[in-house]
């Protein structure tokens, strides 16, 4: 079993314009990056390994509040694909009956944007990465693996949230992803998800 935490990047200027961001590599803005330099991660977190999506301000994110240690990027910790809901913004999107646009919590895990992924596809890929991180270590061994501090997207960490609370993407959300703030799991040897924190999550100070 290891313990990890999930934690969405700084603010852009189209998060700040309501923007779908998707794989848009929309970097941090200047106040976003402001706001990270004056926050610090929980005691426990300041040594855990850093992962991050490829996106830049998901790394730029990582290694503000890490203080340029290394960062660890993989494709797999990507955004969702909003295909051609990336740029646009959703109350137009709910406004334009010819959109499709659909409010998450009436997606289900199979649901896609025109052109881009599920929740599922996302699921996918997220599985393998923490394939590929679960501990090495056998049953009975009592070395406490280091931490794993993960720096994603707002997509990413609701299917995460989603795998360890048994949410199916209908209805509200079991914990809404706030910014600074991590979601802290432990992955079992079974490479299951589960939660290891508040449910409204760990704030950074």
């Amino acid at each position: 079993m290891i313990r990890l935490a999930f934690l969405r990047h700084g603010i852009t200027a189209w998060n700040r314009e309501g923007r779908i961001q998707g794989r848009t590599d929309i970097p941090l803005d200047p106040e976003g990056r402001d706001r990270l330099a004056r926050l610090t991660l929980p005691a426990e977190w300041r040594d855990a390994t850093l992962h991050a999506s490829p996106l830049s301000r998901a790394i730029e994110t990582a290694r503000i509040l890490g203080n340029d240690r290394p960062v660890h990027t993989d494709p797999r910790l990507i955004e969702m694909d909003w295909g051609a809901w990336e740029g646009q913004r959703g109350h137009d999107l709910r406004a334009d009956p010819a959109s499709g646009y659909r409010d998450l919590d009436h997606w289900g895990w199979d649901f896609r944007p025109p052109g881009g992924e599920s929740p599922a596809d996302v699921r996918d890929r997220l599985r393998g990465w923490l394939k590929d991180h679960q501990s090495p270590l056998p049953p009975g061994e009592r070395e406490i693996p280091t931490p794993h501090l993960i720096v994603t997207h707002i997509g990413v960490i609701r299917v995460a949230l989603a795998l360890a609370w048994g949410w199916d993407f209908r209805g509200p959300p079991p914990v809404p992803v706030k910014r600074d703030r991590l979601y802290a799991m432990t992955l079992a040897a079974d490479g299951t998800l589960h939660p290891a924190g508040p449910r409204e999550g760990q704030r950074l100070s």
